[in-house]
């Protein structure tokens, strides 16, 4: 189940700080920058079988303690940073929880085989009318 934007508040840490990029003479003197740190371990709204299944599918993105970061930098203002940062972290984590169902094979109906048959029979035909008549 996925954890409400509240819980996820309350178990994240932000790091900020000065980013490149534009914003002139403001870049120099305003930590816009904003790191979100989440801890896959830490968190009581998760389920055990929910926090392995994210270490499985997030390994990549995992350090060696099992903290997750996710950084911006996009915007001048620090506010819409970690805005952008909570957004990727839910829709993050929404992605990784998502099981998708096993398909069920069916069996393709008679009449889809009965006529492709029909139409492959009346294109070969077609074809081989095309050609000039052998003249022995």
């Amino acid at each position: 189940m996925l954890p409400t934007r509240e819980e996820i508040l309350r178990s994240v840490t932000f790091k900020t700080s000065r980013s490149g990029g534009k914003g002139g003479q403001n870049v120099n003197k305003v930590s816009s920058k904003v790191e979100l740190i989440f801890d896959l371990t830490a968190n009581e709204y998760l389920s055990d079988e929910e926090k392995t299944l994210l270490k499985l599918r997030l390994e990549n993105r995992l350090d060696t303690e099992g903290l997750l970061h996710i950084v911006s930098q996009e915007d001048r203002s620090q506010l819409l940073n970690k805005e952008k940062t909570i957004a990727k972290l839910i829709e993050l984590l929404k992605n990784s929880l998502h099981v998708q169902k096993k398909r069920k094979p069916t069996k393709i109906p008679k009449g889809v085989i009965e006529k492709r048959l029909k139409n492959k029979a009346y294109t070969s035909e077609r074809k081989k009318n095309r050609s000039t008549p052998d003249s022995n």
